[in-house]
């Protein structure tokens, strides 16, 4: 049996923030027991629920000699769906009431955290043949590795993945300042490590890791380009012969129409008639007309640029006064777009309904209930909202970026194919196109619209289909 540690900053249930600890939470679980001995380390941040915390167990405490001094390293574990979970504990570094605070302090504190990973593997007497590092906060664990820890027998074979979840977060800081790192030798500091005069940890951990992988195929190429490398595509061309891409899933459980608790009406494929009944209490609980002939556009996302709200802002008005659609916002992000949204909430009280804040319920009730999922991203590595939102039955209108365009076949009024709908360029007159099309197929072409949502509805997104990859990945390094 082969064991492979995951080490990432967040992971559901115990602590989220977006994306990332989806993955987290999810794939370790639906990775072959048979074949693979899972498990995960996280951060014990102070901010964790009371609910996870009462839930974990202690295991053990001893002292790392690192650049500060000696460091305590206290060490928690529970266990969730058959995969142990360990927590590294240390309130210098994850006091406060977020995991993420300043980048000063978490470039500290995520030095830290990979190394305390490493050095807890003897005091738990495991020692995994790969380690799977996810994002910026987990990258050093490949390098402290080849730096510190390689001429010791019990750690000379570990193999290492870095998975890229959004090539945008990086770890960067000014090269002198990180405590953490000024025991690494130069080689390390001022050469893998650096990019453009500053520390950069994604980079280091790219050039040390075994193998590379992001959350989508097409992303895993823009990101040898300069528009999507974020300066580190020629980073990403270098190491092309062991960069791939595999697209995320989700957790077909928790997202289930058949049986979601959050939902008015349970439904399926074969009963989407009663999907109807969901956007009426969509409309109803947030305060939209009741107009089943007006097409409802969902919105659950991060409001940031890189979602694309820049385009939302240009056209929603000349959508307000040419077509009968509503929308349901549900997000927080920048004050700039929070703004936008709250003030058409109030121009437009009955047609468009923004929630700034975040709700499980009104998520599920959105996926649910829209007929349509708007993702208009400037970049998106994978997405997972238009995955559960053809769970739903809910048609996407995406713009071809990143998993979107892997995960999103567009209409084919000919062939009577396709899974949503696309737009290629980053333009708001050619996503008002977009949108106008769906309309008109939503309104003129019924019988259509309904056969692409049982199509979304048959997708098999789950988590099961990327698993198998992620083994088979494992298994070729291993």
């Amino acid at each position: 049996m082969k064991k492979i540690l995951f080490a990432a900053s967040e992971g559901n249930p115990f602590m989220k923030t977006g994306g990332l600890a989806d993955v987290v939470g999810a794939l370790p679980k639906y990775l072959d027991k048979g074949k693979f001995d899972v498990r995960v380390f996280l951060p014990k941040y102070l901010c964790i629920s009371e609910e996870h915390t009462q839930k974990m167990k202690y295991v053990t405490e001893f002292y790392a000699d690192m650049p500060r001094g000696r460091e305590y390293i206290g060490i928690y574990e529970a266990k969730v769906d058959g995969v142990l979970y360990y927590f590294i504990d240390n309130e210098h570094y994850f006091a406060g009431n977020s995991p993420y605070n300043q980048i000063f302090e978490d470039v500290n504190k995520f030095a830290f955290y990979c190394r305390a990973v490493l050095a807890s593997l003897p005091e738990l007497g495991y020692y995994p043949d790969l380690i799977h590092c996810h994002d910026w906060q987990a990258a050093l664990v490949p390098v402290f590795l080849d730096a510190f820890y390689r001429e010791n027998p019990i750690y000379r074979n570990i193999r290492t993945v870095m998975t890229i979840h959004n090539q945008k977060f990086q770890g960067r800081w000014r090269m002198d300042d990180i405590e953490n790192c000024r025991d690494l030798p130069a080689s390390y500091r001022y050469g893998d490590m650096e990019a453009y005069g500053e520390t950069n940890f994604l980079k280091a951990g790219i050039l040390h890791a075994d193998w590379v992988n992001t959350v989508s195929e097409t992303y895993a190429k823009e990101i040898q380009g300069q528009e999507g490398g974020e300066g580190l595509d020629g980073v990403m061309r270098e190491v092309s012969e062991k960069l791939s891409g595999i697209v995320n899933g989700i957790d077909v459980d928790e997202y289930n129409p058949v049986t979601d608790p959050l939902l008015t009406v349970h439904f399926s494929e074969k009963t989407i008639s009663k999907k109807k009944k969901n956007k009426e209490a969509l409309q109803a609980a947030l305060g939209l007309r009741k107009d089943n002939a007006a097409m409802v556009i969902g919105i659950v996302s991060r409001l940031t640029q890189q979602k694309g709200f820049d385009l939302v802002r240009i056209v929603l008005e000349e959508l307000m006064n040419t077509l009968n659609v509503q929308v349901a916002v549900l997000g927080t992000g920048e004050d700039q777009f929070q703004d936008f949204f709250k003030h058409f909430d109030w121009k437009y009280p009955d047609r468009i309904s923004a929630t700034i804040d975040y709700s499980e319920k009104i998520a599920h009730m959105i996926y649910a209930g829209a007929d349509a999922f708007l993702m208009p991203s400037q970049f998106e590595p994978c997405g997972l909202s238009q995955l559960i939102s053809m769970r739903y039955g809910t048609i996407p209108i995406v713009r071809e970026t990143g998993g979107l365009k892997d995960t999103v076949e567009p209409y084919n009024e000919i062939w009577h194919t396709g899974n949503g709908f696309s737009f290629t360029n980053y333009d708001a007159g050619e996503m008002l196109e977009i949108i106008r099309y769906a309309y008109d197929i939503f309104c003129n072409a019924p019988k259509d619209w309904r056969a692409m949502m049982k199509r979304c509805m048959n997708i098999d997104n789950s988590w099961q289909n990327s698993a198998k990859k992620y083994e088979e990945l494992y298994q070729t390094l291993v």
